[in-house]
């Protein structure tokens, strides 16, 4: 990531309504007088003045240094100019989850409930934004033949249910591709095999129940975009496919044991460098 491209991008979104809030600063002077801001309220007082505070207050929101506002980028971007980007978006992070526990007190103490959804809102974001990056970056350039099982089990589509059964209560493995041959024609989830239990018993056929609408994943394709098919298929497991056989499987449990392998060894290269 370039910090001074961030940076740029993180500012351009305060800035529009810093130039429309000064727009209808100007407009407002030349042409009438203002109304106190206590007589303007969500529907009261007129609407130019009312627009006014509202692109103020986007300003004053949209610039508190915590993800997922642009405030929160602009800092990280600041920061990643003299540190790494990861540690850059960590320290950022756990800024901004200070500031959410600052404002969840507050709320607190004051009954002001509306800080306590911002502290909630700054507190996730923050901690969704640190997640996000250290994943990508522990993924980023490792390809899927690295991170995928490869020994797992399958199934044929005149498979009764009671087979992927006993296979889930004897192993680990969840989700089952279904071939035909050596074709992959559908996959099995647990969520599926569960409901066939529970509408037709251990005797019906996998076929019945198996998902013919599925995403696959190549071995050489890196994890990061393995890792984005996951999350937008909501899926707990891809079939990895080479030259049409299925060769393993990517799961989110697998992802999360690789990632955390690779972040025990970054530990050990820098305690030894």
């Amino acid at each position: 990531e370039d910090p001074r491209q961030e940076l740029v991008v993180a500012l351009a979104g305060p800035m529009v309504n810093v130039v429309i809030a000064g727009a209808l600063f100007t407009w407002i002077l030349l042409t009438s007088a203002f109304t106190p801001l206590a007589d303007i309220g969500v529907s009261t007082g007129p609407f130019l003045e009312r627009l006014l505070v509202v692109n103020v207050m986007l300003v004053l929101f949209n610039i508190l240094p915590a993800f997922p506002m642009d405030g929160g980028r602009v800092v990280r971007a600041l920061l990643a100019m003299r540190m790494e980007y990861t540690r850059a978006t960590q320290t950022a992070a756990t800024l901004g989850q200070g500031l959410a526990m600052v404002f969840g007190l507050i709320g607190l103490l004051t009954g002001h409930f509306m800080l306590l959804f911002i502290a909630l809102f700054v507190w996730i974001g923050a901690a969704q934004e640190a997640s996000a990056v250290q994943m990508k970056y522990a993924l980023g350039g490792i390809p899927v033949n690295r991170a995928m099982i490869t020994d797992f089990q399958t199934l044929s589509p005149t498979d009764r249910l009671q087979t992927p059964v006993e296979l889930l209560l004897r192993g680990f493995q969840q989700d089952f591709p279904v071939l035909w041959g050596n074709e992959l024609i559908g996959v099995l989830t647990r969520s599926d095999l569960l409901a066939g239990l529970a509408q037709k018993g251990p005797d019906a056929t996998v076929q019945e129940f198996m998902r013919r609408d599925f995403m696959t994943a190549d071995p050489l394709e890196m994890l990061e975009s393995a890792l984005a098919r996951l999350q937008e298929c909501q899926c707990h497991t891809v079939p990895v496919v080479r030259n049409g056989e299925v060769v393993g499987l990517l799961t989110t449990d697998n992802l999360g044991e690789f990632m955390m392998v690779q972040s025990a060894l970054e530990r050990g290269r820098r305690a030894t460098a």
